[in-house]
C-alpha cells in the first residue's frame, strides 16, 4: 500500500489561508467550516482518553508541608498554604494583590481568573493572623501583590512550581507536587468530606454545564459555610 503524501500543516495553513483572509473569519465561521470538511472527508473524531489526576494522600500532604515548615521561610509557607486551602491556580495566585484580601470575611478576590471571570475564595480563619503578617510584611517593603521576589516583582509561574519542586524532592515524594496537584488535592478532600459539587464549584472557578442551573442559584455565602464547618479537620 502506498504512503500517503501530505502537505505539512504549516504550508497547508498558508494556503488556505490565501482563500479565507478576505473573508475575515471569525472563530465561529472557521469551527463550522471545519465541521463540514471532517464530514465531507468522512474524518471520525478521535477521543483520547484522559488519565486522572494524582492526588497526594493525607499522610503525603502531611510529610510534604512538614518539609516545608522546617525549611522555615515563612513566605513559602503561606504561599503554600494559600495554595492548599484555596485551591486557586498557580496563573491566578501570581496575581493577587493585598487589596484583593478580606480579613473580615476571609476571602481572596481573584480578579481575572480562567475564562476572565472574577470569582471569591475563602481561607479559614486560623490562617488569617499569618496571612495578616505576611501582608504586613509585603506592605512594608512598598509591595503590592501578595507573593513578591526579593526584587519587588511578582513571583512567576515557573518560580512558584521551583519552589514546590524542591520541597517535592525533600520530601521524598517521587511524584511532582505541583499547584495543581495541592489544588487537585483540597476539592477530593472537600468532596471526602461531604461537600457537594454544587457548594465547591463558586469557588473553584470550574464550569459544568450540565450543573449551570443549579450553580448560578448559589451564592458564595452558601459555599463558605460549607468550607468553614469542615476546613477546621484539614490535615495541615
Amino acid at each position: 500500500m502506498d504512503e500517503i503524501k501530505r502537505t505539512p500543516v504549516g504550508k497547508k495553513a498558508k494556503q488556505l489561508l490565501k482563500t479565507l483572509k478576505a473573508e475575515k473569519p471569525d472563530y465561529d465561521y472557521l469551527r463550522e467550516l471545519f465541521r463540514h470538511l471532517r464530514r465531507e472527508l468522512k474524518v471520525e473524531v478521535t477521543h483520547h482518553s484522559k488519565r486522572l489526576p494524582t492526588v497526594p494522600t493525607e499522610a503525603e500532604i502531611q510529610k510534604y508541608y512538614e518539609v516545608v515548615w522546617k525549611a522555615r521561610k515563612m513566605n513559602h509557607v503561606v504561599m503554600i498554604k494559600t495554595l492548599l486551602y484555596t485551591g486557586v491556580r498557580v496563573s491566578e495566585l501570581i496575581k493577587i494583590k493585598v487589596s484583593e484580601l478580606d480579613f473580615d470575611r476571609c476571602q481572596i478576590r481573584i480578579t481575572e481568573g480562567k475564562g476572565k471571570k472574577d470569582r471569591i475564595v475563602p481561607f479559614p480563619n486560623d490562617f488569617k493572623e499569618t496571612l495578616a503578617m505576611h501582608v504586613h510584611g509585603v506592605q512594608a517593603k512598598g509591595g503590592s501583590h501578595l507573593f513578591e521576589s526579593s526584587w519587588k516583582r511578582p513571583y512567576t509561574d515557573r518560580g512558584i512550581r521551583k519552589i514546590l519542586a524542591l520541597y517535592t524532592k525533600a520530601a521524598g515524594i517521587e511524584y511532582s507536587i505541583s499547584p495543581h496537584t495541592l489544588r487537585h488535592f483540597l476539592f477530593t478532600w472537600l468532596k471526602k468530606q461531604g461537600i457537594e459539587d454544587a457548594m465547591i464549584q463558586p469557588y473553584s472557578g470550574h464550569e459544568s454545564r450540565q450543573s449551570l442551573e443549579i450553580y448560578s442559584k448559589l451564592s458564595i455565602a452558601d459555599a463558605q459555610i460549607e468550607y468553614d464547618n469542615v476546613i477546621e479537620k484539614f490535615p495541615i
